[in-house]
């Protein structure tokens, strides 16, 4: 069996619809798996329905009802007006949200988010698997919440890999396509958890794991795995081969084309993944593999913005050792810091953190307790893998340089 999985943007309006029938026409669609994820911005508005619910309750419907409106204008242009019951499931999935809500009792946003935001999946693989019938493609509609198992950590949640290897080989039967949706699981009291945002490429790899797929293949909306963002850098290139050790490498740095936890399944049975251009089909795209070595073998560029940079110093002279490092750790972990660079001299830390939490008040308030604290934010993190001598030649000509690490392959620079 194969997995596709499309993206949000694959599958963002009416034509992107009929454009996956086609890449599933072109490459043929047999013993394959279809991993969807929510339509276009949908996950987006559903979180603001979220928001809505816990600051300003009167406002929710209104904006659940657009979200309505948007399926049931893709469903009215792919059906041509034979969308009787495809509208009235878009009609209910809302209406049970709405339900949902009107009914929930726990104060908690990472469960309400969780039970909200799903329901993008669900439209959007209700909406597909209906038009590739309509179509004449034959395609079974799989609910993954069945499938994969997790605990209840909402919003990031683990995965129990016995318990969802054994779902999906029993209810993944036949050679039929079937559609199911990315991002979504459920907890072992039924109630849906999800995977962390992009996490509808694990999902795939989940499903490619416990199937023992023939290969994986990710389409995007560019032609494959490239050395830069295209959003932020002039000139990029293909990156035709790589290994799962590098593709890890560089989504550990925070390339976005491949979630970071999507390689590590495919890589324990050794399963390829593709990595190609839904505009593009036939094109050759990028393929990750054991033990490719990168081609072409040229520099890559991996940007994070909107992180903060923080210079920790002792009041007293006294060496940051140990004692202090591990107190500093435990602070940045208590207030859910993503760490992405660490720096430290005799009398001095720095670290520069991605605040996904909005809990930056409050470290800054725990650590300036014990320790001078110098706070920059709003910079961008610069990764370079497999630098060269004017790599970064560029870069520091426009931006002031704020702190530098190297090892002998990977320069990352944080610039403002």
């Amino acid at each position: 069996m194969r997995v596709f999985k499309f993206g949000g943007a694959s599958v963002k309006d009416a034509e992107g619809v009929v454009n996956v029938v086609k890449v599933l026409t072109q490459m043929g669609h047999e013993d394959t798996l279809v991993v969807v994820s929510a339509m276009g911005k949908s996950t987006n508005a559903f979180e603001g329905v979220v928001e809505a619910y816990f600051e300003a309750p009167d406002s929710y419907k209104a904006a659940l009802h657009d979200i309505e409106m948007f399926h049931q204008e893709i469903v009215e242009e792919l059906f041509n007006g034979a969308h009787g019951p495809v509208a009235e499931r878009v009609k209910n999935l809302c209406a049970q949200c709405e339900i949902f809500l009107a009914n929930n009792r726990s104060p908690h946003n990472a469960f309400v988010y969780d039970q909200v935001v799903s329901f993008g999946e669900l439209l959007s693989t209700s909406i597909i698997c209906a038009y590739l019938n309509h179509v004449g493609i034959a395609a079974e509609w799989v609910d993954a919440r069945s499938c994969i198992k997790t605990d209840n950590f909402y919003r990031s949640a683990h995965l129990n890999w016995e318990q969802t290897q054994s779902a999906i080989q029993d209810q993944i039967q036949g050679n039929i396509l079937k559609v199911t949706q990315g991002f979504i699981a459920s907890d072992e009291n039924n109630f849906t958890t999800t995977l962390g945002r992009e996490g509808s490429d694990y999902s795939a790899a989940i499903f490619a794991y416990c199937m023992g797929a023939t290969d994986v293949t990710i389409w995007k909306d560019v032609q494959g795995v490239l050395n830069a963002d295209p959003r932020v850098f002039d000139k990029t290139q293909l990156l035709e081969h790589i290994s799962y050790q590098e593709a890890i490498e560089l989504a550990f740095y925070g390339a976005s084309v491949i979630h970071p936890k999507t390689l590590q399944p495919l890589q324990r049975k050794e399963i390829p993944l593709y990595v190609k251009s839904f505009l593009n089909p036939k094109q050759k795209g990028t393929r990750v593999g054991k033990g490719v070595r990168m081609q072409p073998e040229i520099p890559c560029y991996i940007v994070k913005k909107g992180l903060s940079l923080l210079r920790l110093s002792t009041r007293d002279f006294s060496f940051v050792v140990e004692d202090n490092i591990s107190d500093i750790f435990k602070l940045l972990h208590e207030h859910k810091m993503s760490v992405d660079v660490i720096q430290n001299s005799a009398i001095s830390f720095s670290v520069c953190v991605q605040d996904k939490y909005r809990n930056m008040d409050a470290l800054l308030l725990s650590l300036r307790s014990r320790f001078d604290v110098k706070h920059t934010p709003d910079v961008s993190l610069y990764t370079i893998r497999h630098f060269e001598e004017n790599s970064a030649k560029m870069l520091l000509s426009t931006h002031e340089l704020l702190l530098e690490q190297r090892t002998a392959t990977t320069l990352q620079l944080v610039l403002q």
